[in-house]
């Protein structure tokens, strides 16, 4: 087998979203079934939003010239209402939150800001200033101005910017195929028994439902089978997919016939090795149109790796325009020793602006409770020995799901 030269972990996310191709196809969802999907397409608005001048208070609108003084009450007018300018000298409306202003007034006071308040009158204090609280037309949108772009990821925020243009479908990207494979003959299946010497399928699982977090729609299509033909013969059946995500059994030095069966159907490797603890043996690569993800097998080794290389990929096919994690500032709970010579993952909890290592960093990468106990992961450089307590530093959430246009998640000193 050829021996690849190990490559950075930033350097292998950001080749490898090179090198992955986006998706073409699309198709048009209703905004009930769009969360979490990617936009095909530009959108251009087509209603001003606020699609008319309206109250941020209840309060009082007036004309700004009269302030200062005790003005009687016109009107009462409510959210809904279509008012007509009536306001004399002298004169203002009571008016409701997100209620129409009349064209004969320029400017609102909340009721608490107000002296003398009746039934009808009220003293308008001098000091207010011209246009407070007032929500003109069009002001946070205009007709014809860019809505969202594609390659925006529809959160719930964006779907309620469609639902306020009126539309009730848009056009997405056609979600990546994706083929989650297991290795290994001691690997058995939830369902089935399982003897003291073979384990439970947990990371086809656990990826799985990581990818479904992110958006994805996985199949988990089964285990490699343990000949070499019939991997070979496996590895074909599954070109038909974009992404092939597989588990163990990809280290280089490995007697399993993972690696050559993918070889064998095409496979052009990106990199075969990352300087990474753990997950240095990631492999990816291209298989016609299909890209090839080769994690490591251990279970929490396997969930990171995924986590910090093969998301920002999948975003990228998935057509989204910023496909890196983007992270936050923490401070740094305690002193911490790391090997430096290699880009170190260090898991833990995130609470009120404090990253605290799960168990002082002394955990292995065959475990699966101290994943379950973090929330978060911070990637330290390579020279990187040393971390002191109270220092800030960028932390990724698992639950991340902000992206960034750039690649600047690992603490380079």
């Amino acid at each position: 087998m050829k021996q690849f030269d190990v490559i950075r972990l930033h350097d292998a996310v950001e080749y490898a979203v090179r090198e992955a191709k986006r998706k073409s196809g699309k198709e048009t969802v209703l905004l009930t079934e769009a969360l979490g999907r990617v936009l095909a397409e530009d959108i251009i608005a087509v209603k001003n939003l606020p699609s008319f001048d309206n109250s941020a208070m209840d309060g009082f609108a007036f004309r700004y010239e009269e302030a200062g003084s005790t003005l009687k009450i016109a009107a009462t007018i409510f959210a809904g209402d279509v008012p007509e300018a009536v306001l004399e000298k002298g004169m203002c409306y009571k008016i409701m939150t997100g209620a129409q202003i009349p064209a004969d007034a320029d400017t609102v006071i909340p009721v608490e800001a107000c002296n003398n308040v009746t039934g009808e009158s009220v003293q308008i204090p001098a000091t207010v200033k011209k246009g407070s609280n007032f929500r003109k037309k069009g002001e946070e949108v205009s007709v014809g101005a860019p809505l969202l772009e594609a390659g925006t990821i529809l959160r719930p925020a964006e779907i309620a910017l469609l639902s306020a243009q009126g539309i009730v479908a848009a056009s997405v990207v056609t979600r990546p195929r994706i083929a989650v494979v297991s290795t290994g003959d001691e690997i058995k299946e939830p369902w089935e028994e399982a003897s003291e010497d073979e384990i439970y399928n947990a990371n086809a699982f656990g990826i799985s439902a990581l990818l479904k977090q992110y958006g994805f729609a996985p199949d988990y299509v089964g285990a490699i089978p343990d000949d070499r033909k019939g991997t070979v013969d496996f590895i074909a059946s599954l070109q038909g997919y974009d992404v092939i995500l597989t588990t163990g059994g990809i280290s280089q030095g490995d007697a399993d016939f993972l690696f050559e069966g993918f070889v064998e159907n095409g496979l052009k490797p990106l990199f075969h090795g990352i300087n990474l603890k753990p997950g240095r043996p990631t492999m990816m690569g291209l298989m016609g149109d299909t890209f090839v993800m080769g994690m490591p097998g251990n279970p929490l080794t396997t969930m990171l790796t995924v986590h910090a290389v093969s998301i920002p990929v999948l975003y990228k096919i998935a057509g989204v325009n910023a496909c890196f994690h983007t992270g936050t500032y923490a401070r740094f709970s305690e002193n911490l020793k790391l090997r430096p010579g290699r880009t170190n993952m260090v898991i833990g909890s995130l609470k009120n602006g404090i990253f605290s290592p799960i168990r002082h960093n002394k955990i292995g990468s065959g475990m699966l409770t101290p994943l379950a106990q973090s929330s978060a992961v911070a990637y330290f450089g390579e020279s990187v020995s040393e971390v002191k307590a109270g220092t800030f530093v960028r932390v990724v959430s698992y639950s991340d799901t902000q992206r960034s246009e750039r690649n600047e998640t690992v603490n380079e000193s």
